[in-house]
């Protein structure tokens, strides 16, 4: 009994917007295993109590710019060795084709990825780099966002680890940028474990670009994966380290809780997906210890389900694109964007285009940036409905 009023407490005061400890998030938790249904509840009040009735995406198209990346991660396929088919290498005259159909069919985002520094491992990219008249992927990403800023895109980098002046010059063209936390653990960068050949992924390192961006104000998203091996404390932990940036610098936009799925010809590829309730617990947690965050689930990597997720704690569904794949999880296509419209209303929520950066982050970005959101944005900071439709 003593528990229960434990329990009971504890997200009494969520709900007063009390802070909590990691002790009581772990207690939660620990109290949820058997039945989840006060934390969903509370998580489902807390969604609504900050963000009302709605739920956001937006509507990109994914430039993969290049695929050759210096690390090897034990769950991914988008990386590619030259000479395989699926290699990316866009050129320029590729990236102007994109941007300009992607205007056409009314897309709002160019999100841009590469692999992690690949000029650093492969010629090929050197010579690529070169063939293009650049000297790093860097520059080539500056010079893409300017192309795709000038067509009517706004664009949002995902480059892995950027140092600050890189930071800073794309900060120019992009109203936003990204970089997966993934996990603070270090026991993950261990031999045998996930992200043990991925020196990017080392939790230093991610949470010093991280810091970086709050430094130049820059909207950013993050995130956390699960599923990958990782104890119940150290997800805790990642998403309290991600709360620890915004409450230090506020410019965390949103974070992206990825379910893992396993995939062929990886050394995980036996390991089975993250269990569906244990997700949804996380997102629960999520909400709870960031009320007032935006947190997105990709609805692609949950199909069956991803509706579902409204009810607990969930605001965005990130990124859809009617026109690209999604490269990194390419056995996923994206949903129609009608359908989730479909199912988010079913599940009592209206569905709401937004930039690649949230109304609330406008101030971080510059006015020429500004400028050019505004000839398309309703009254609300939103896509105007007339625009992505």
């Amino acid at each position: 009994m003593t528990n229960l009023i434990l329990k009971s407490e504890i997200l009494s005061n969520v709900l007063e917007n009390k802070s909590v400890t990691r002790e009581e998030i772990i207690d939660i938790y620990q109290n949820s295993i058997n039945n989840p249904i006060d934390l969903f509840l509370t998580a489902q009040k807390l969604r609504i109590k900050n963000k009302k009735k709605s739920v956001t995406f937006s509507k990109k198209a994914f430039f993969n710019i290049v695929n050759l990346c210096k690390d090897t991660c034990s769950y991914c396929t988008y990386k590619a060795e030259p000479g395989e088919e699926k290699i990316s290498l866009m050129s320029k005259q590729q990236i102007k084709e994109l941007s300009q159909l992607a205007k056409k069919y009314k897309c709002v985002e160019a999100l841009f990825v590469t692999g992690e520094q690949p000029e650093k491992k492969y010629p090929e990219a050197r010579k690529w780099l070169k063939d293009n008249g650049f000297k790093s992927t860097t520059e080539y990403l500056i010079h893409s966002s300017e192309m795709a800023l000038e067509l009517g895109l706004f664009p949002h980098t995902n480059a892995g680890n950027l140092n600050f002046d890189e930071m800073k010059e794309l900060k120019k063209t992009n109203v936003s940028m990204g970089v997966m936390l993934e996990n603070v653990s270090d026991r993950l960068t261990k031999k045998g474990m996930p992200h043990y050949l991925a020196a990017s992924k080392k939790p230093k390192t991610r949470l010093k670009i991280l810091e970086n961006s709050g430094k130049l104000k820059i909207p950013m998203t993050t995130g956390i994966l699960v599923g990958i091996g990782e104890t119940i404390e150290e997800i805790i932990d990642s998403i309290l380290a991600i709360k620890n940036l915004h409450k230090k610098y506020g410019n965390i936009q949103e974070v992206i809780l990825q379910n893992f799925q396993p995939k062929q010809d990886t050394i995980m590829k036996n390991i089975p997906s993250a269990n569906e309730e244990y997700f949804k617990k996380i997102v629960a947690l999520s909400r709870i210890i960031m009320p007032q965050m935006n947190i997105q689930i990709p609805p692609n990597l949950s199909p069956k389900s991803y509706q579902s997720f409204l009810q607990v704690g969930i605001n965005d569904w990130g990124g859809i694109s009617p026109l690209t794949p999604d490269f990194v999880n390419p056995e996923f296509p994206w949903p129609k964007i009608n359908q989730v419209e479909d199912n988010s209303k079913k599940a009592g929520f209206d569905l709401k285009c937004r930039f690649p950066i949230y109304p609330e982050f406008f101030s971080f970005i510059s006015k020429k940036l500004r400028d050019k959101i505004a000839v398309i944005q309703n009254e609300d900071g939103y896509v105007k409905e007339g625009y992505w439709r």
